[in-house]
């Protein structure tokens, strides 16, 4: 049995174009059944539904064989114990710094203020503020974080951003980008070696469904 980790929505979505490519489809639409482990047209495929954090996790202890995680939840979580195959061009975004649209970010960091930040990616943007010589306070959230500049609870939030209507929304402007995201495919280096055949014809399928291929 094969096991793939997948998170429900953007992820989900597009990963099953690249699993039609395989000749696997999920039986079940996740939206709609509370299953957590889905069957899929091939016997020995199945798919589970986890927390999109916890992808890696699955992957790196051998609860999942494979799995489709975003490159930010990746660089966050480290990659021991687990082969990067294919930058699979799905869920693309990016990862960046946003403020106020009343907040001067670049008179703050240029006067070398101490910055609060809010972000659930504490790694990622310790290293870059490292990177960068501006001094930050780290505050971890889970969720809303355009509510922390508004409410005064942090200066700046590092988070996800695909199109920015959300920033402009609660009327955030992004003042860096750190780095472009793009969902990647990871598997068990023990279960690569233990199931090489099945998991590489994935693999190889997953590529040739890649626009670049």
């Amino acid at each position: 049995m094969i096991t793939l980790a997948l998170s429900k929505g953007r992820i989900f979505e597009e990963t099953m174009p690249l699993l039609a490519a395989a000749g696997i489809e999920v039986t079940e639409d996740p939206e709609k059944s509370r299953k957590l482990i889905l069957e899929t047209t091939h016997p020995d495929v199945r798919v589970v539904l986890v927390r999109a954090s916890d992808v890696p996790t699955y992957v790196e202890y051998g609860g999942a064989d494979l799995g489709v995680t975003g490159l930010d939840v990746l660089l966050e979580h480290g990659s021991q114990g687990m082969y990067q195959p294919l930058d699979l061009k799905i869920a693309a975004c990016r990862l960046s710094v946003a403020v106020r649209a009343d907040y001067d970010y670049a008179s703050a960091v240029r006067q070398g203020s101490r910055l609060k930040v809010a972000t659930k990616y504490v790694g990622l943007s310790r290293e870059f503020f490292a990177s960068k010589g501006v001094h930050v306070d780290l505050i971890k959230l889970y969720g809303s974080m355009e509510l922390a500049p508004l409410t005064g609870l942090a200066d700046a939030i590092v988070d996800l951003v695909s199109t920015g209507n959300t920033l402009k929304a609660n009327h955030l402007v992004e003042v860096e980008r750190i780095m472009d995201i793009s969902a990647r495919l990871v598997v068990n280096q023990a279960a690569l070696k233990l199931k090489r055949e099945p998991i590489r014809r994935i693999i190889d399928a997953f590529q040739s469904a890649l626009p670049s291929a």
